[in-house]
């Protein structure tokens, strides 16, 4: 399994970034994908997660600001980040989950300037 991630980059605050996720080399669909999210000096971090039926799941400090989507024909999973702080600068990971075991990306540096 293999995750590649792509989007990241400067913005100013008040901006977006979108950040995409392509899962490849995989038989089975994932049951589970999603983004996290690991700052300097903290621990990684949920920001949004998406299960294979569609329930989607938040941190708090992202509602309202970040949409998560999937794109299951491709295994691709998307992170729309709009209204952007200098607390979101952290290295953003996509994760999937197939048949119980985690895989994660590569991570792609997101900074957000004030």
């Amino acid at each position: 399994v293999q995750l590649q991630a792509s989007g990241g980059g400067l913005a100013q605050a008040g901006g977006s970034l979108r950040l995409s996720c392509v899962v490849s080399r995989i038989i089975f669909r994932p049951n589970f994908m999603g983004w996290y999210r690991q700052a300097p000096g903290k621990e990684r971090e949920l920001v949004a997660v998406v299960s294979s039926g569609g329930d989607m799941n938040y941190a708090e400090s992202v509602k309202g600001r970040f949409t998560i989507s999937t794109d299951n024909a491709k295994n691709v999973v998307n992170l729309q980040m709009s209204s952007l702080k200098p607390e979101d600068t952290a290295v953003y990971y996509c994760k999937c989950i197939v048949v119980g075991s985690d895989y994660w990306g590569q991570g792609t540096q997101v900074t957000v300037s004030s």
